[in-house]
């Protein structure tokens, strides 16, 4: 065997001959990836009455194995929008060029006869959070049915084209949906009945405070990381207000610790 790393796997062409291809199959029908490999489990959002926090850990895991420690879900958006990748890193990686480059096309394409003092008419030539999800349902659904889907489930927080806080959900179907609060993954088992006791309506969303609601997602976030086994204590926290965007990408959950667990009858060696 070639044991250099480029050729890992493959018989020495010196002995063996060249490869010739054929055993590619390349004559065969165009595949697709119908499974994720490496994932990032659940992505948590609620509204406030000023605008929406959202978190997301940082782990992605290889199978069951904690693979990946530092890998960011929570991405910003022409600094109006804030979009959690819950589902397949891969496909979200291409997700976030694809914005990308979706951004840089608006720019080259917003009107050059702007007043740049004129910040409302900026404003309303830039993609919003609305527009954001719109988009973001289309191609999803457009892949669907492509039979080639992206293995993601989005959360698009930020404001509309009337100001007003917009949180909606989108999955690989292009199933989209908007409520005061949201999740992805196991988030949708073991956050959102948290979440739902401080934001069921939005009504009872428009009371929390920004103190509170960035309380209840923290408050998710340690459920999640003893209850689920695809989760981490280190996490990212993105608060979306009309002034802007807070985005910290290397929180930590505060005193976490399994202390507690010796008290659980049959955990470790115990004397009964």
């Amino acid at each position: 065997m070639d044991h250099r790393p480029q050729a890992w796997g493959r018989p020495r062409d010196d002995v063996y001959g060249a490869y010739d291809g054929s055993y590619l199959n390349n004559s065969g029908p165009r595949t697709v990836t119908q499974s994720p490999v490496v994932t990032g489990t659940s992505v948590i959002a609620i509204k406030f009455k000023d605008g929406i926090v959202m978190a997301a850990d940082n782990l992605a895991s290889y199978g069951s194995l904690a693979r990946f420690t530092d890998v960011k879900r929570l991405r910003t958006f022409l600094g109006t929008t804030v979009i959690g990748f819950g589902g397949d890193v891969s496909d979200m990686q291409f997700l976030d060029r694809h914005l990308e480059e979706l951004a840089v096309d608006e720019s080259y394409e917003a009107e050059p006869t702007i007043d740049e003092d004129d910040q409302e008419a900026k404003k309303a030539s830039q993609l919003n959070a609305g527009n954001i999800y719109r988009y973001l349902q289309k191609l999803m659904y457009q892949r669907r049915n492509s039979f080639d889907p992206l293995w993601n489930h989005i959360l698009v927080a930020g404001f509309d084209s009337a100001s007003k806080p917009l949180l909606g959900s989108v999955d690989l179907r292009g199933t989209s949906f908007t409520s005061p609060s949201l999740a992805t993954g196991f988030g949708a088992a073991l956050a959102q009945p948290i979440m739902r006791k401080y934001a069921a309506t939005e009504e009872d969303a428009a009371k929390l405070t920004r103190e509170q609601a960035v309380g209840v997602i923290k408050e998710c976030m340690k459920v999640l990381f003893y209850r689920d086994a695809r989760s981490l204590d280190r996490y990212s926290i993105a608060i979306v207000t009309k002034d802007g965007i807070e985005l910290k990408e290397d929180e930590q959950l505060e005193k976490q610790s399994w202390a507690f667990a010796e008290r659980i009858k049959g955990y470790g060696t115990q004397t009964v």
